[in-house]
């Protein structure tokens, strides 16, 4: 089994990328999608999000209104460490859980993490190898905007939040420069593909 970091930063193309790689076979555990999950109404994790920023983020369903604690803890760093200090231990939980499910039944198994914030956590040593999604900070910016529909005052805020991309690439054994054509990335993410073959191999053997 190969324990793959997925990481990039926000609007990189990070999704499209990991799915490329499902469709080669690969297993994907989405960090997003775990949050979700764990931030269920009732659960554990949702109840301390409610106590600690409120009712006022909720929607109607009682649902985190995930828009609006963004819009919060993205302008304030204190309570964006507040909310990954109650998310990602049980994000955590469930991620190792999901990887030992998936060894049971495939040994050989080509696991992709998909972890935004991998660099952020520390998470380096939890991973096998490193693959990194770039773009270029003016084209994040651009993206984001456009994917958005917001302002560019507000991308750049959302932007400034998070680690730059061009730190994170001292970090990374792989890197797929996803800033042309869909085809091209594609092309990359087939070159890759072969590589991560090549290292579970080893690895198992």
């Amino acid at each position: 089994m190969l324990n793959v970091g997925l990481t990039g930063s926000i609007a990189c193309g990070k999704s499209t990328v990991a799915q490329m790689f499902v469709e080669k076979g690969a297993f994907h555990i989405d960090f997003d999608r775990l949050a979700h999950v764990v931030e269920e109404p009732g659960q554990p994790v949702w109840q301390q999000i409610v106590d600690y920023f409120g009712s006022d983020i909720l929607n109607p369903d009682r649902t985190i209104n995930r828009t609006q604690l963004g819009s919060i803890v993205f302008e304030d760093k204190e309570k964006l460490i507040k909310l990954n200090s109650i998310v990602h231990p049980a994000v955590f939980a469930a991620w190792h859980h999901r990887i030992n499910e998936i060894k049971k039944t495939k040994p050989d198994a080509i696991i992709l993490s998909d972890v935004p914030l991998l660099i952020e956590a520390g998470m380096q040593s939890s991973v096998d190898v490193i693959v990194l999604v770039y773009i270029s900070p003016v084209e994040q910016i651009q993206r984001l905007m456009t994917r958005n529909s917001c302002s560019r005052e507000e991308a750049e805020v959302r932007f400034a939040s998070q680690m730059s991309i061009d730190d994170k690439l001292q970090y990374a054994h792989i890197v797929i420069n996803n800033q042309g054509t869909m085809e091209e990335t594609r092309e990359m993410v087939d070159r890759v593909w072969q590589e991560l073959l090549e290292r579970e191999k080893r690895k198992r053997t």
